[in-house]
């Protein structure tokens, strides 16, 4: 008989496959005191049945439904959601009422200035559009303040855009539907320092400059430090949805390396901790993993646990110059295959050097040449001076032209410093030497080391195709950031030119971001690096744990099948 019921259900399925429903707005009998008749139960489990199977999933008959779900597929593909429903704007009031009278009315703004600047940052290159506008913003001071404001907006269904440093690059904290900012840079204790243990809990509203001029200050934690160092101003629970990486990145990682357990509240107010603290368990799901690089599309993050590194006894900087990229890419290899533990390594080509030279915040004057950057530490100078006789042999081998070393940990800081600062030069060299209305398009790309040089060859002759002009920074990692200027008037030019390079770079066995993330700006390019299945299997995971689409929606991927958007 079951067999009966299903089939009919499946039929039934195939006959209407354009009646889905939404997961979350299953049929349900009205209240009342009267009790539902034998053949109303038999209906309803027959209707259950059929949307369940239509969304791939089957639910246990209606007096039975609440206990389990068996999904029957294991991805999500777009075509198969309705769009998301959000509550209105009475749900909104009502919802933002609600938090004020539960965090105070001081912790929720919507003055203009507020909303602009929680709008747009400056950086990202498409601008929002007159309705990726939040109604409101609201700052929370705890982990237990952020699960009272997430139950709340589950309750309304109120879209969500986490939020704290703001220095995104690829527009992760645009609001694309009317809702609420939940910004937590006023969360920024540092709650704990484990020093014999190399690890630090912080909220996550703490910067990750805050957090080393902490450690500096204090006795017996001088020598510690947070080893990954992106744009400064990066609070650490951005630097997790993102997996950030940095200069450091070489020697310590990505975030996902620095990162050994997460507190997070979900969509719905539940608050979870994704490990304790020793540095190795095998306790179940990565989950911090999960939530490394997840853009606050699963959870908000409100403390972390970091890994604390040791800052070398002794450290040096060496500013090695060559003929070509070819040449600076071959000692790279060359140096990581010889085991030497480089702190960090920084490929600038020759126009990033036409233009550091141009800052001035550099007490010399470099030929405008390929350079590598370079920082060496070790136990003491004994140990580094070793290491520099095997990086000059390498380098030299390579044909460099040039082979020096900072003459005071003065002038190894001003290298780089001005390698930290590359961003803000850039933009001053454009606005006085190509265009006061210049802009940057800045982007991100990775490959496999052994890919840069080739890569870096065949973006440069696709760039001969465009009028504009550009400059490339490179990490250790071969992590790429060829960064281009146009005019407002290049913008679509610009575009073009930017998608072109990150999909060569997807061909060479890249991707199409090292470490700025996905946000709205990249989610095609995603689809094309991964394909759709990963793609709809991510958008399972989304919706099994935000079914509602409530967290930083329609980022990373598309979760609405009438987002027309080719981004």
């Amino acid at each position: 008989m079951f067999s009966r019921s299903l089939h009919r259900a499946s039929k039934n399925c195939r006959r209407f496959p354009q009646q889905r429903l939404h997961s979350q707005r299953f049929f349900t009998p009205s209240q009342s005191n009267s009790k539902p008749s034998a053949t109303f139960n038999s209906v309803l489990t027959g209707l259950s049945l059929a949307v369940g199977l239509s969304l791939g999933f089957y639910l246990a008959p209606a007096s039975n439904s609440s206990k389990q779900v068996f999904p029957l597929s294991s991805v999500t593909p777009l075509d198969e959601l309705r769009s998301p429903q959000y509550g209105n704007h009475e749900d909104l009031v009502k919802c933002v009422q609600e938090i004020s009278q539960i965090l105070g009315e001081n912790a929720v703004k919507n003055s203009d200035a507020e909303l602009d600047h929680h709008t747009d940052n400056g950086f990202n290159p498409s601008k929002p559009l007159p309705h990726q506008r939040p109604k409101y913003v609201v700052y929370p001071t705890s982990t237990e303040e952020v699960s009272d404001v997430m139950k709340i907006v589950n309750k309304y269904s109120i879209p969500v855009v986490p939020y704290s440093g703001g220095t995104s690059l690829e527009g992760h904290t645009y609001s694309t539907r009317p809702g609420i900012v939940l910004n937590t840079s006023k969360m920024n204790k540092i709650l704990q320092v484990n020093v014999d243990d190399l690890d630090a809990v912080v909220q996550a509203g703490v910067g990750w400059q805050q957090l080393n001029e902490h450690l500096s200050k204090h006795e017996n934690m001088e020598a510690l430090m947070l080893g990954c160092d992106c744009g400064p101003g990066a609070h650490i629970c951005g630097m997790v949805s993102t997996n950030a990486s940095g200069i450091s990145a070489t020697r310590y990682g990505s975030m996902a390396l620095n990162v050994i357990s997460i507190k997070a509240v979900l969509a719905d107010g539940t608050i979870i901790k994704t490990k304790h603290r020793p540095r190795k368990s095998s306790a179940g799901y990565n989950l911090t993993g999960l939530l490394v690089g997840s853009e606050g599309t699963l959870a908000v993050v409100t403390e972390v646990i970091v890994k604390l590194q040791v800052k070398p006894a002794y450290e040096t900087v060496a500013v090695v110059q060559f003929p070509s990229v070819n040449d600076c890419t071959r000692s790279m290899a060359s140096f990581f295959k010889s085991g030497i533990p480089l702190n960090a390594v920084e490929l600038l080509d020759s126009d990033m050097m036409r233009c550091v030279n141009y800052s001035g915040l550099v007490s010399r004057k470099y030929e405008n040449i390929p350079t590598l950057f370079i920082k060496i530490g070790g136990l003491n100078k004994t140990v580094v001076g070793e290491y520099i006789k095997e990086i000059r042999s390498i380098s030299h081998a390579n044909k460099c032209v040039m082979f020096e070393f900072a003459k005071s940990s003065q002038e190894a800081e001003e290298l780089f410093s001005a390698r930290k600062n590359a961003l803000y030069m850039m933009l001053d060299y454009a606005y006085n030497e190509i265009s006061p209305d210049a802009k940057m398009w800045i982007t991100d790309c990775a490959v496999p080391l052994s890919k840069l040089a080739s890569t870096l060859e065949e973006l440069n002759e696709m760039m001969k195709e465009y009028p504009m002009q550009h400059m490339v920074l490179g990490h250790g990692d071969a992590n790429l950031h060829y960064d281009i200027f146009y005019t407002p008037d290049q913008y679509e030019m610009c575009k073009e030119a930017v998608e072109k390079m990150a999909k060569l770079t997807i061909a060479n066995e890249g991707t199409c971001s090292g470490e700025h993330g996905i946000g709205a700006g990249k989610r095609a390019l995603l689809e094309t690096e991964l394909g759709e299945d990963t793609i709809s299997m991510m958008r399972k995971l989304k919706l099994a744990l935000d079914p509602k689409r409530l967290l930083n929606p329609d980022k990373v991927f598309k979760i609405d099948p009438l987002d027309e958007s080719n981004e």
